[in-house]
């Protein structure tokens, strides 16, 4: 089965319209699904996260948290985010689908990424570019991981085609007025290992790493993403390079991460980092898709 988190209510609904209650297995509240209420007084915009409990690898989990995305979330006439990703693909093709049997009509799609733009445009979504004056009434994304405790998100590390945006993809995710992330049982999890994907600036990027090296001094390897070959602590001849120019290191945990958001916060204070793959300060909570 498939579970899913939402933050405060949201609804594709017109006004009047019935309220659509969430169970919540895990919160002792329901959540009213309205634009105008939230009875747990959570964040202005309204956020799911999707959960499968099958492995990446085995997709009818995924595909049913990104129908329910699709038909509970996304009405005619919205501007959408188009997130990256596994299931964010699955999600992609099938709002086309929904498209072409007329479900859906005047949707208008915002890629976060090369990849997606590409699905969008072969499940003939028409596509505008994000700027940051566009309203998005909804977004989807695949994440990482998810943190249990905080529920802060991870994005950014999978491989990248030229011409990507960490930047641009969060600013889709947070400036959108709704939000729904779909991801595995497994990304879903209070054992946060791996890696964090850090933005920084070309020019003094060695001065940068050395900087975010000492901070996790013994906890963490700071890399440098190749565009091409092998990883390694320089990235090699060809580092990647970000649609705005920046290179992107890879703070590559060997202990478990205990904490999100100071990370976050740790991060932001170093001079030379740009932006990072975590997104945190969005409140939410979880649902079943299977249940709607």
């Amino acid at each position: 089965m498939a579970r899913a988190i939402t933050s405060a209510s949201f609804s594709a609904s017109p006004p009047g319209a019935p309220h659509l209650a969430l169970r919540c297995p895990w919160i002792t509240r329901s959540v009213s699904a309205s634009l105008h209420s939230s009875p747990i007084g959570l964040a202005r915009s309204p956020r799911l996260l999707a959960r499968a409990t099958a492995p990446v690898a085995c997709a009818p989990d995924l595909l049913q948290a990104a129908k329910v995305t699709v038909d509970e979330y996304v009405r005619s006439g919205m501007v959408v985010g188009l997130g990256s990703g596994r299931a964010s693909v699955l999600a992609i093709k099938y709002l086309g689908q929904r498209l072409r049997e007329g479900a859906l009509k005047g949707i208008v799609g915002v890629p976060t990424s090369v990849s997606s733009a590409s699905e969008a445009a072969k499940a003939g979504i028409p596509l505008n570019n994000y700027q940051e004056n566009l309203q998005i009434d909804f977004a989807f994304d695949d994440a990482d991981l998810i943190e249990e405790r905080t529920l802060t998100a991870i994005i950014g590390r999978r491989k990248f085609e030229g011409g990507e945006s960490i930047i641009e993809e969060k600013s889709i995710v947070k400036t959108a007025s709704g939000l729904a992330f779909i991801v595995a049982e497994n990304q879903y999890t209070s054992d946060l290992d791996g890696s964090i994907p850090v933005l920084v600036n070309s020019g003094n990027w060695l001065e940068t790493a050395e900087e975010i090296d000492d901070l996790f001094l013994g906890d963490a390897e700071v890399w440098r993403r190749p565009s091409s070959g092998d990883a390694g602590p320089l990235g090699g001849d060809f580092p990647l390079v970000t649609r705005e120019g920046h290179h992107v290191l890879d703070v590559i945990f060997t202990s478990h991460i205990l904490d999100l958001g100071q990370v976050a916060e740790s991060l932001d204070q170093i001079d030379g980092v740009v932006d990072h793959g975590i997104i945190c300060g969005i409140p939410l909570v979880l649902f079943d898709p299977y249940e709607l």
